[in-house]
């Protein structure tokens, strides 16, 4: 990656109205630090030269004040507030990390992100322009027809359930994001490995992270999260 600038993008504007707390999930308390430290951490000490965090407009002040001055995440060089729906929050954070060559992308409220793992995906971002990591799911999964009747069953060993980070050549998915907002396409866009998809053709690529890499989003997955913490300080 000799002469080729990698850039991160935490997300953090979300509310998490799932959670049911006063804070956004992404500020809970997770061992002593909040749930969002531990994702600025891995990426602190990864491959990527430089951190973007978007955040509420609100607490752009205060995430300023916690991470980069308390914690002193160096890589953390921008804390910018996001829109309104997770797709403006990415889109703001592409037009904060011009320019660059390499960009990654990631839900700050998936605190069990790892070095190497951030590494796979930045691999994979180089060879094909847009990688995902994921794993393949464990259960059966059924497609809900009318009145919640099973309507299909896909075969599971084609089925992935897709993480973050997400990797992409910085023009690819900025290109894809500029596409999207110019049109009328209103179907929902879960993720950016789909807006690659759509816009641009592009498929993505899925690597393999860990089942660990959850996404912290109901109280239960504090404490899941809390246990797989707890393993990996213990070599685990």
């Amino acid at each position: 990656m000799e002469g080729k600038s990698v850039k991160a993008i935490v997300l953090a504007a979300g509310r998490g109205k799932r959670m049911e707390a006063e804070r956004p999930k992404q500020y809970l308390e997770l061992l002593g630090h909040e749930v969002l430290y531990y994702s600025l951490k891995a990426f602190e000490e990864s491959c990527v030269d430089e951190v973007i965090l978007v955040t509420g407009k609100e607490e752009t002040g205060w995430c300023r004040k916690r991470f980069v001055e308390e914690y002193g995440f160096s890589k953390l060089k921008q804390v910018i507030p996001g829109g309104r729906e997770r797709y403006d929050s990415v889109y703001e954070g592409l037009l904060a990390a011009a320019p660059c060559d390499y960009v990654l992308i990631h839900d700050g409220a998936r605190p069990l992100v790892t070095r190497e793992i951030i590494r796979t995906v930045l691999d994979g971002a180089v060879s094909f322009g847009s990688c995902t990591t994921g794993m393949p799911v464990k259960d059966t999964i059924k497609v809900a027809g009318a009145g919640d009747m099973a309507a299909d069953t896909p075969e599971r060993d084609s089925l992935w359930a897709i993480h973050t980070p997400q990797g992409f050549s910085y023009p690819v998915i900025l290109e894809a994001h500029e596409r999207f907002r110019q049109g009328a396409y209103r179907i929902p866009v879960t993720d950016d490995t789909m807006m690659a998809e759509i816009f641009m053709r592009k498929k993505a690529k899925l690597v393999r992270g860990s089942y660990k890499n959850i996404k912290v989003t109901t109280p239960e997955d504090l404490d899941v999260a809390a246990l797989y913490l707890e393993q990996s300080k213990k070599g685990l």
